[in-house]
């Protein structure tokens, strides 16, 4: 085992991780029949590439106020909270519209409600997007290429933005890591170069966000909140950010949850 190429112990590492959610440098030393300190620039590396976050004595794949996390981890977050979201931006959607879906899981729950609104065209640099709408029905499909990013399952950097500049859309739908002091941070210089690629090439930009965003941080200034036209948060936003983006001038939609289904009364049920 100690044998093995470096490629290959970190792809084991990365796997270990992300499957576990949390592993110990000993114990990762013991299975891969390495040393501790060459564990340790292991997760150095691994961290760099946003795979996974390093704490005390171990990694983890689960994302924090400081770490975007890997997108598995990211998908299985604040789920009701990106549905209503998806919910609230769909009628935005108009048949015959060119948009422009970004990397983020927030966005890729609208994804999934697009088809009832073909024909459209659709643009994004997110695997699962392209995944998702493969073969729809009345979806024209555009993915961008350039450099790709696994742990985001994306493609990024100056060749995704060379693209992007030969495009022209109706609407942007996109998220963000963190927003702080009025401004969207993200993780990456990769990641904030295609995003502001994307902003310049469609015409109306919205931004989905769900109320976790306003107490995390990034490390990369995007925009401010109000050089999108719109911004559509869950119901679970508090009063203070609220009044915040008010306050700045930004247009705001609060998606409420889905109604619970009403159960039939006592006795009402079908015979047998």
């Amino acid at each position: 085992m100690s044998g093995r190429k470096p490629r290959e112990r970190r792809e084991r590492i990365k796997v270990r991780v992300v499957d576990r959610g949390f592993v110990r440098i000993e114990q990762l030393a013991d299975e891969l029949g390495v040393t501790a300190m060459t564990i340790r620039r292991d997760l150095d590396y691994l961290q760099d590439r946003g795979w996974l976050r390093k704490v005390r004595g171990g990694a983890t794949a689960q994302p924090s106020t400081a770490f975007h996390g890997d997108v598995r981890h990211r998908a299985r977050a604040m789920t009701a909270a990106k549905e209503a979201i998806a919910r609230a931006a769909l009628p935005l959607v108009k048949p015959g519209q060119a948009v422009v879906i970004d990397d983020s899981t927030t966005a890729l729950a609208l994804t999934r409600l697009l088809a009832r609104h073909a024909p459209l065209t659709v643009i994004t640099n997110f695997g699962p997007v392209t995944q998702t709408l493969a073969g729809s029905p009345g979806i024209e499909l555009i993915s961008l290429g350039g450099t790709y990013y696994p742990a985001y399952d994306a493609f990024l950097g100056l060749r995704t933005v060379d693209a992007v500049t030969s495009l022209s859309a109706d609407t942007l739908f996109a998220s963000t890591t963190a927003i702080t002091r009025g401004h969207c941070y993200h993780q990456s210089q990769e990641t904030v170069a295609v995003k502001r690629a994307l902003m310049d090439a469609c015409a109306r930009k919205i931004l989905l966000v769900d109320h976790t965003k306003f107490r995390r941080r990034g490390l990369y200034q995007l925009a401010p909140v109000t050089a999108f036209d719109l911004v559509i948060v869950d119901s679970g936003i508090p009063a203070f950010d609220l009044d915040a983006l008010q306050a700045d001038g930004v247009e705001v939609l609060v998606a409420r949850p889905e109604p619970p289904r009403a159960q039939p009364p006592p006795g009402t049920g079908p015979r047998r």
